[in-house]
């Protein structure tokens, strides 16, 4: 087992990446019954604990990094059988150097490593940056947060990272968004999910859950599992009677379904 590990980055805040982060590493543990370890990597805004209701964890990312406790003691156990690595709600400046060092120690231990970070482009996200195998990048359909995902790819480009994909996220259908086209062509990189805006993710929130949990078969849940399963290289059939009768009327692949079909290929 060495596992693969996989960094979530948005160069602006308020996208969603940590729920997707959430969400996705939830499914993967719960559903796929795989070992999977969830990190906060955002040092200076952490929150990724309060979705499964970490609120004051003894230790964290930020005693590891500071060599006052080794990074097992820093890591607890979900019911959902999830592992999580937080950072302290009482964030401080820290010395993100060896960062990948504690990660990489641990990838003998998970199927799938995946890495929140900070939204801003500083240190932390860097870290993660250079730590992860690969990234994802989370945004919206409109043109400020564009200009960041743009800016987001010219980095990691730069680096020599390897970008798997756009995560389209709170998307409503309207005319005034941008389509999915524009952001393929304009950046370049395939959209593998689309995610509608979705009030129950609010409400998850509220009660420190992930929506997957909350509401295993709302549309946008149902959509995580789906490129939960991509990472893995498995498929995931939506058995809801709806989708059923959709497919008797629109047997067509989406786009964002051959892009996912396409990463999952370039693993296994």
């Amino acid at each position: 087992m060495r596992a693969r590990i996989i960094g979530f980055i948005a160069i602006k805040g308020g996208v969603g990446k940590t729920s997707t982060v959430a969400n996705l590493g939830a499914i993967l543990a719960k559903d796929f019954h795989k070992k999977i370890l969830v990190v906060d990597a955002n040092f200076s805004g952490p929150n990724l604990g309060l979705h499964f209701g970490f609120v004051k964890p003894e230790y964290t990312l930020h005693e590891v990094i500071e060599g006052k406790v080794p990074v097992k003691k820093a890591i607890y156990e979900h019911s959902s059988g999830l592992h999580l690595l937080p950072s302290s709600l009482l964030s401080r400046k820290v010395n993100v150097d060896k960062f990948k060092q504690y990660v990489n120690s641990l990838r003998h231990e998970y199927d799938l490593i995946l890495v929140d970070t900070s939204p801003t482009f500083n240190e932390e996200m860097q870290a993660t940056m250079h730590t992860a195998d690969e990234l994802f990048i989370v945004t919206t359909p409109d043109y400020i947060t564009l200009s960041s995902t743009m800016n987001a790819l010219k980095i990691a480009k730069e680096k020599k990272i390897r970008v798997e994909g756009i995560i389209l996220n709170k998307v409503r259908g309207k005319k005034y968004e941008l389509n999915f086209e524009e952001i393929e062509d304009n950046t370049k990189t395939p959209i593998v999910s689309i995610l509608y805006e979705d009030e129950n993710m609010l409400k998850a929130l509220a009660k420190t859950m992930p929506l997957s949990f909350y509401k295993p078969n709302a549309d946008t849940s149902v959509e995580y599992k789906k490129l939960a399963a991509s990472l893995i290289g498995e498929h995931y059939t939506d058995q809801r009677m709806i989708t059923k009768v959709r497919g008797l009327f629109n047997k067509a692949l989406t786009r964002d379904e051959i892009n996912r079909a396409i990463v999952m290929e370039s693993h296994y």
